[in-house]
């Protein structure tokens, strides 16, 4: 049985948060879905992290492609799309349900601090996943580092 870990972002944008993450992610072995609700912005992403540090290559794709399912990373958006993921990362308010919570290792859902309606958006998954019984944590990076701020 796997957690929600919500992400609040407010010192670092999430194409720096983004890459740590899933550093992580992989280093504990996991293949990833990030889930997002805009094609233009997951390409967007997929230049982002083409664009990394050399030191901390992720290799990814782009969902829709012949490989999807070998891929260690995957960027799409919707339902229906996958690589056998471990670990889903939910961003812009990209759908959540509380079964993958409970499937997976663990579920990522980052919002920008900065914008109420992805604040509000949060609050809604959190309610709506520890309603159906899934574990949460919430982290803040608001004192400048990563801190559990609750957990449900």
């Amino acid at each position: 049985m796997g957690a929600a870990y919500f992400y609040h972002l407010t010192q670092q944008p999430l194409e720096q948060t983004l890459p740590v993450l899933l550093g992580k992610a992989r280093q504990a072995g996991w293949s990833v879905l990030v889930r997002g609700t805009d094609a233009a912005r997951m390409n967007w992403l997929d230049e982002r992290l083409w664009l990394g540090a050399d030191d901390g290559f992720l290799p990814h794709g782009l969902a829709g492609g012949a490989h999807d399912k070998l891929q260690p990373i995957l960027l799409g958006t919707g339902a229906g799309i996958g690589n056998d993921a471990n670990c889903v990362m939910s961003i812009d308010g990209a759908e959540v349900e509380s079964g993958e919570v409970n499937d997976l290792e663990r579920v990522c859902i980052l919002f920008d601090g900065n914008d109420p309606n992805a604040v509000q958006r949060a609050r809604d998954q959190w309610k709506a996943l520890t309603d159906a019984g899934c574990s949460a944590q919430y982290w803040s990076e608001e004192s400048g580092r990563w801190e559990k701020k609750a957990e449900a």
